[in-house]
């Protein structure tokens, strides 16, 4: 059984519903396309991260993304 993990830095304006069944019907159809995996045998998580507890080259995601919309 296929488990996919989607990870996403949370945004301004939030991951919809529709956003997210549309993820997950196409990584479903991807794995089903490319592994021959049946759809009742995958498994998709998507996990949004708060850019607070993400970080790059020694600073949270929040203080990049602010950094770079000012550039």
């Amino acid at each position: 059984m296929p488990l996919i993990s989607i990870r996403l830095i949370r945004r301004a304006e939030p991951t919809t519903r529709e956003q997210e069944a549309t993820l997950i019907a196409g990584v479903t159809k991807l794995m089903q396309d490319v592994l021959d995996e049946l759809p009742q045998s995958v498994v998709v998580i998507i996990d949004e991260i708060d850019p607070d507890n993400w970080g790059e080259v020694g600073e949270s995601f929040s203080v990049l993304r602010q950094r770079r919309a000012a550039a």
